[in-house]
């Protein structure tokens, strides 16, 4: 055998055994590591949960939402104290005056006719819309001295308080509890879309953003934070309005949803009078292994061990299966069958659970699916031309029923 070979045949075999050797390092590192370091830290496990550090779309100056397309819409902050925790809590809102009200007022609150065009309901529901308007104008009285005072000022924070909580008070426009999902804020695109929906069928829209997120307080959110920042939020509505309440939840926001629903009942407080599950998962256990991000993970002997039950013990569970026979409330769900962050199957599991569970005489549930040929996903049911009647008539149907 020539010189050459004999030492060329060491040098490959070392070769061969660094490169395994690293493959071997990088999976104990990926596989296992990395699992054993989530298990372990809360820190973690929540970082990943509420993915608070994605942020869109760029340069979003929350304090002005006219920026984002949204006029007569007014920013402010409901402060409260979290007893647990011993802080108080700045939630970052956004109150969305319904369109009818935005219209008559329009000189005064100085939106243009384009902008005005911009916000019409689509023209279906155009006149289903016109015909629960409002006819009795003394309502306005109010909203009318504030408006037509000669030093009147809507820039005003003091101006704006009193304007936007007397159209809570006055008029008779119901009103809908936006809570968003895991990622971005109250901001993001395709949020804002469903508020103009939303404000187009004359409904005040109110939206939050949790602990964490946005420009709302810099504490790092968990399952019972968000759900009494949004208990703070309900709370600050129905002390100023008498008027029906529903929620509507999105993708983590549903788990918010229905524990905060579970959590009213528990207190023996009057809830809202139904509630919308868009895109919603039965409990985040489930949701984790179906998720895009555990991919890599979901099939590993010890990913329940690591992931999913350490998680469970931190509290971080959302569990809608459960707290949806909790409460009496009606719930309408929403889910597109092309969604890949919340698998269809997960929202039609939660409806499936809800039947079995909840009581005979409580408000009934109602499911409705968009076929992945829409292209709907997770985020853009908000655009299907059927949403305003789904929505208008579940609304109408429940309004003035208590459960």
């Amino acid at each position: 055998m020539p010189y050459f070979a004999m030492q060329k045949k060491p040098v490959l075999l070392k070769i061969c055994l660094t490169t395994c050797k690293i493959c071997i390092l990088v999976f104990v590192i990926i596989f296992i590591v990395l699992p054993l370091i989530f298990k372990f830290s809360f820190a973690l496990q929540k970082s990943i949960l509420f993915l608070t550090f994605i942020s869109y779309p760029p340069n979003l100056d929350l304090k002005r939402p006219e920026k984002s397309g949204l006029y007569a819409t007014r920013n402010f902050f409901v402060t409260y104290r979290d007893q647990e925790e011993d802080i108080d809590v700045d939630v970052a809102v956004w109150h969305v005056l319904p369109n009818d009200l935005v219209r008559r007022f329009a000189k005064e609150l100085q939106i243009d006719e384009p902008t005005l065009s911009n916000m019409t309901a689509p023209e279906e529901v155009r006149e289903k819309v016109d015909a629960i308007a409002t006819k009795d104008h003394s309502q306005y009285r109010e909203i009318e001295r504030i408006l037509h005072r000669s030093d009147l000022n809507l820039a005003d924070t003091t101006t704006q308080k009193a304007l936007f909580e007397e159209t809570l008070r006055a008029t008779t426009n119901d009103i809908v509890l936006y809570l968003h999902g895991n990622t971005a804020s109250r901001g993001a695109s395709h949020r804002v879309e469903l508020y103009k929906l939303l404000r187009s069928l004359n409904y005040h829209v109110v939206t939050l953003d949790y602990r964490g997120y946005g420009d709302s307080a810099n504490i790092s959110p968990t399952e019972r934070g968000v759900v009494y920042d949004a208990l703070a939020v309900y709370q600050y509505i129905t002390s100023i309005s008498k008027n029906p309440v529903y929620l509507w939840g999105h993708s983590l926001g549903t788990g918010v949803a229905t524990h905060l629903l579970s959590l009213l009942t528990d207190m023996n407080m009057p809830g809202p009078r139904a509630v919308v599950l868009e895109s919603p998962f039965n409990n985040i256990r489930e949701e984790i292994c179906a998720h895009p991000f555990s991919k890599l993970y979901r099939h590993l002997p010890w990913f329940d061990y690591t992931i999913s039950r350490p998680m469970y013990a931190n509290e971080l569970r959302f569990e809608s299966d459960q707290h949806i026979a909790e409460f009496r409330q009606p719930v309408l769900i929403l889910h597109a069958e092309d969604d890949h962050v919340v698998p269809f199957n997960l929202g039609y599991k939660l409806y499936r659970t809800a039947l079995d569970t909840r009581g005979k005489s409580w408000g009934p549930i109602e499911f409705h699916r968009f076929e992945k040929t829409s292209h709907y996903g997770h985020r853009y049911i908000c655009r299907a031309p059927n949403l305003p009647e789904i929505v208008m008539h579940f609304f109408r149907t429940y309004r003035d029923e208590q459960y």
